[in-house]
């Protein structure tokens, strides 16, 4: 099979999978700039896959992501036999590893749910609106959603009444249904009492989560204000870690404290994994692990089960 012909397959059978799969595409057809696509695949050589890799200084993401795309590729070109051996470099520079997910301590959390903070935060914005970015942080941390999910959000896909958010078309091409709790569905009815579009005609379809012109929140926009209010409300992150806390990482310490919170139940955590994975919109467990930052909370109610599984079912609670 040519090799243009088995990229394609690569990335159809990739995307029926539930994948978008958009960047690795895009990455291995522009990989064909450096490659004859109209040869097979055991034609490409180790110096075409380097002049597409590139640069001899510090690995970026970039190129990370391209070996990535290519190394995934000829996993699929070997097992369907469309190649005989991968051309890829045998080792590959690693890039440096990334700082760890911050995840809040309920401390900082109040600090930046506090209606004081959020309006020092927002004074002088024309488009954001405090009691709105409230709410989008409280539906960040409260349903672990993505920034996406959370302003993609319409009238109609929220019922305040059963506590459900309808969440359309999520990274992997699918929509799920996620509940929230009722602390979190009297917010959101409370707003949507006193949203604050104004003068603009709305319909199922308008935004949830909407600027005072009722246009969709912008991520520069929203990120600029949560830069703002992080200095306001004094939350850093902690040696060994994120000099500057993000806006996912409420989304992080979302699965976090779900988990500890489970682990202080006594629930079975190993069984509950696949629920939350799922909550949290990943098509499988792979996409949750990077959530599950081991803080040490979650290492001490580990503990705590591990102990009462030791001593016979003894009580090892605090």
């Amino acid at each position: 099979m040519k090799l243009r012909d088995a990229i394609e397959h690569y990335v159809a059978w990739r995307q029926a999978h539930g994948v978008k799969f958009l960047t690795a595409r895009n990455l291995l057809r522009q990989f064909l700039q450096h490659a004859d696509g109209d040869a097979g695949c055991d034609a490409v050589t180790c110096a075409q896959v380097q002049a597409f890799l590139a640069g001899t200084g510090p690995v970026t993401r970039h190129r990370e992501n391209k070996h990535y795309a290519l190394a995934g590729f000829w996993r699929y070109a070997i097992s369907r036999g469309h190649a005989l051996s991968s051309p890829l470099p045998e080792s590959e520079r690693r890039p440096p590893l990334q700082a760890p997910p911050h995840i809040y301590s309920r401390d900082q959390l109040q600090r930046l749910f506090d209606p004081d903070h959020i309006d020092n935060a927002l004074q002088g914005s024309r488009q954001l609106d405090p009691a709105t970015f409230r709410t989008l942080l409280l539906m960040l941390y409260g349903a672990g959603l993505r920034f996406g999910e959370a302003t993609a959000l319409t009238l109609f896909d929220v019922d305040t009444a059963e506590a459900i958010l309808t969440i359309r078309d999520t990274k992997f091409q699918k929509s799920r249904l996620v509940p929230v709790g009722p602390q979190l569905a009297g917010i959101l009815d409370a707003h949507l009492s006193v949203r604050p579009v104004k003068g603009v005609a709305e319909s199922a379809t308008s935004f949830l989560l909407a600027n005072r012109d009722g246009t969709r929140l912008a991520s520069s926009t929203v990120q600029a204000a949560f830069d703002r209010l992080r200095c306001v409300a004094d939350v850093h992150g902690r040696a060994g870690g994120r000099k500057n806390p993000r806006l996912h990482d409420l989304r992080h310490t979302f699965a976090v404290h779900r988990l500890i919170a489970w682990y202080r139940q006594g629930a079975d955590v190993q069984r509950l994994l696949p629920a939350l994975s799922t909550y949290l919109g990943h098509s499988d467990l792979e996409g949750t692990k990077v959530y599950l930052t081991m803080t040490p909370d979650l290492l001490a109610q580990a503990s705590l089960l591990f102990a009462r599984y030791a001593g016979g079912g003894s009580d090892a609670r605090p």
